[in-house]
């Protein structure tokens, strides 16, 4: 580390946590398997968090899917670059990326998947209804 800095590159695919510091976590998602429409078959909440979302290249689709118990009717954003994307705590959410996509990702330190007690970030199935959102939504 010179001047002060840390530079991590960020060519690689997949979840790649970047910098963490006390009570926070960078990281990004690039490309992968896992991302593509045809592999979205769960939602994701974060029970204790937001989480922040940033469009580094590529194209993203982010979808949300309300705030109750299991995820609800199905909301697409298409991401812009420039712009941040803030997921509020307890909503249901998950994304599709294209092959040269990548977000940057802003969250708790101690995010973990899973329901409690294990993990603060539970994860349950889309209906066939919800899946078929997903892959009718993500054009790029």
């Amino acid at each position: 580390m010179e001047h002060g800095l840390e530079i991590t590159s960020m060519n690689e695919s997949g979840y790649r946590p970047l910098v963490s510091y006390e009570a926070w976590r960078v990281a990004v998602l690039a490309y992968c398997d896992d991302v593509r429409p045809e592999a979205i078959r769960t939602a994701q909440r974060h029970d204790l968090t937001d989480e922040v979302f940033v469009l580094l290249r590529g194209n993203c689709m982010l979808f949300t899917a309300g705030a109750g118990d299991k995820p609800g009717e199905m909301h697409a954003e298409r991401m812009e670059p420039g712009k941040v994307y803030n997921v509020k705590k307890g909503w249901w959410h998950n994304h599709v990326l294209d092959e040269n996509g990548a977000v940057l990702i802003v969250e708790n330190d101690d995010t973990t998947d899973g329901a409690p007690p294990e993990g603060n970030s539970p994860i349950l199935p889309l209906s066939d209804e919800q899946r078929r959102f997903v892959l009718e939504s993500a054009v790029f």
